[in-house]
């Protein structure tokens, strides 16, 4: 585990490179970059009004005694409770605090890239409203990332409280997508983690219909430091994603990123023709052996078999020309419908395009 009070960093700001006049993409001048905060926290949040004061308590708490200057964006992914005019109290107290409503609900994945496109940080940490991501533990994100590394991602390791199925479901799933897609991915990946504004530049460049943001930074392959966590109990409330979700995003994520489960359907069919010739020459055998072929059962249990593959290759394969068609509308992933600021960077989307800075030699290190 890392300890973070045995970390001194005497940098207090670090510039970022990127456009720094007047007229630049983005539409702010000089000046007014060089008022961002240098940490932003983005947190999607959806239904979360009894946890939103606890979380708002423990990341100020975390992050002023550190003295860097911060933000927070709320983003409202279609709450149906008081979750919006919370986060619209807490703007109120706090100009550190800014909120994002969306029109609806449009996913955990898109409300945190809504986020990503609002925060003016330098470092921008994306983290749940339940608390399970302890807001205690940014600061050693961001030393890391003043140290030099552009992405610091967080592992999750489960608490005894977990269920056995959530644990292999999570151990199954990170197995599946290192072995069947070039991305690789650690046992308690997360959505916890601190990125580089220059990442996060790049990042809102893609377009991609349905985003799977763990694979997708994994994917851009900036050096990464892995710092270790145990999960606390939620603060409040129920999680959002049931299994029905979870698996969604599991097939979203696979299907994203690699054609490997159309091939196994290939290997399968190539696999089914060979015992089919089998059969045939087995049948043929017997036939001028005098004996009768038995099996009318095996009969409809090959032909089951075959045609439940049929039906899952053709699922498959609606599922990536699902993909196709949802691309090509070209439909921006959420809608804004209101916000507590005006700021002029927020809102930024994939549809908006920023600058991005020349390339830099990165260093990383794993933290065990």
């Amino acid at each position: 585990m890392w300890n973070a009070g045995s970390f001194q960093v005497e940098q207090p700001r670090r510039e970022v490179p990127g456009p720094e006049r007047a007229g630049a993409p983005d539409g702010r001048t000089e000046a007014a970059r060089r008022e961002d905060p240098l940490v932003s926290v983005v947190v999607p949040c959806q239904n979360e009004d009894a946890s939103l004061d606890a979380l708002y308590d423990a990341t100020v708490a975390a992050l002023v005694p550190a003295g860097w200057e911060f933000e927070i964006v709320l983003v409202d992914d279609g709450s149906s409770d008081r979750t919006w005019e919370t986060i619209c109290a807490l703007a109120q107290r706090d100009s550190r605090v800014r909120g994002l409503r969306l029109t609806r609900n449009f996913g955990g994945q898109a409300a945190t890239l809504a986020g990503l496109g609002a925060a003016r940080g330098q470092a921008i940490v994306t983290m749940d409203a339940d608390l399970q991501h302890p807001p205690g533990l940014i600061p050693t994100l961001v030393r890391h990332w003043l140290a030099g590394t552009p992405v610091v991602q967080t592992e999750r390791r489960y608490s005894v409280e977990t269920s056995r199925l959530k644990r292999a479901a999570s151990r199954w799933f990170t197995r599946a997508f290192s072995s069947v897609t070039p991305v690789p991915m650690t046992s308690g990946s997360n959505d916890f983690r601190l990125l580089d504004r220059r990442v996060v530049r790049q990042l809102l460049q893609l377009d991609e219909g349905e985003y799977f943001l763990r694979g997708l930074i994994n994917w851009m392959g900036f050096p990464t430091v892995v710092v270790p966590f145990e999960a606390p109990p939620r603060a409040a409330g129920v999680s959002k994603y049931s299994f029905a979700k979870l698996f969604r995003l599991g097939v979203t994520g696979l299907t994203a990123f690699s054609v490997t489960p159309l091939r196994v359907g290939i290997a399968v069919g190539l696999a089914t023709a060979v015992l089919a010739l089998l059969e045939l020459a087995y049948g043929v055998i017997q036939h001028y052996r005098g004996i009768a072929v038995p099996g009318w059962s095996s009969i409809i249990v090959v032909v089951t078999f075959l045609f439940s593959v049929q039906f899952v290759l053709l699922g498959l394969i609606g599922d990536y020309l699902g993909r196709v068609y949802l691309m090509s509308k070209r439909r921006p992933p959420y809608v804004v419908s209101d916000r507590t600021d005006t700021d002029p960077a927020e809102g930024l989307s994939p549809g908006r395009r920023e600058a991005l800075p020349p390339p830099r030699t990165w260093t990383a290190e794993r933290v065990e």
